[in-house]
């Protein structure tokens, strides 16, 4: 099993490496440019194992991650769980937002999101988090849909684990992925 730092070390190598990690011959070439740039080998099979392409236990040897560790430019796998911990990268925060929360709202209340580039739908609220889509415009989410959001926050995309749909449920739906909601206005009567 492997921890967030590993799962960051991973993601900064498939960065630097300009490939996602993600069949035999990415792990062979990958395991190649190490050779290549003057590290210690890594074995293809090894780097499956890190990055699951094959179930194994055996936990990751600190070696291999000094290795990994070494080509995104830190000194070994210590220099870069210390530099996680200190990057402002990094940092959770708190913000300050414009949001709506499903707690706040009536039944029966409606809102209208948007997001771009020109997406915009009228939502009532049902209760339990549960919203139904009144109105859709230029949205791939359709009227009649419904989903479960605890809330919105305006700048943030919506992340929908799932739509329900007559025909059954969708897969995770984002909203607003690249730049987040940029609309978020709670509807004080009736259209």
């Amino acid at each position: 099993m492997n921890t967030p730092e590993i799962e960051e070390l991973k993601s900064l190598v498939e960065k630097k490496f300009k490939r996602i990690l993600s069949t035999t011959t990415d792990f062979e070439e990958f395991s190649m440019e190490l050779k290549r740039k003057g590290s210690k080998e890594i074995s293809s099979s090894t780097l499956k194992r890190i990055w699951g392409y094959v179930n194994d236990s055996h936990k990751t040897r600190k070696f291999t991650l000094d290795i990994l560790a070494n080509y995104i430019g830190h000194e070994n796998f210590d220099s870069f769980v210390s530099w996680l911990k200190t990057s402002t990268r990094y940092n959770s925060s708190f913000f300050n937002a414009c949001q709506v929360l499903s707690s706040e709202l009536n039944i029966g209340q409606q809102i209208e999101i948007g997001w771009r580039p020109n997406r915009l739908l009228r939502l009532r609220y049902l209760g339990s988090s549960k919203y139904e889509v009144v109105e859709s415009k230029n949205s791939k989410i359709r009227v009649g849909d419904r989903f479960v959001t605890g809330c919105f926050i305006k700048g943030q995309p919506l992340i929908l684990p799932f739509i329900e749909r007559p025909e059954g449920n969708t897969p995770t739906f984002v909203a607003g992925r690249n730049s987040g909601l940029n609309m978020l206005v709670i509807i004080k009567g009736e259209k």
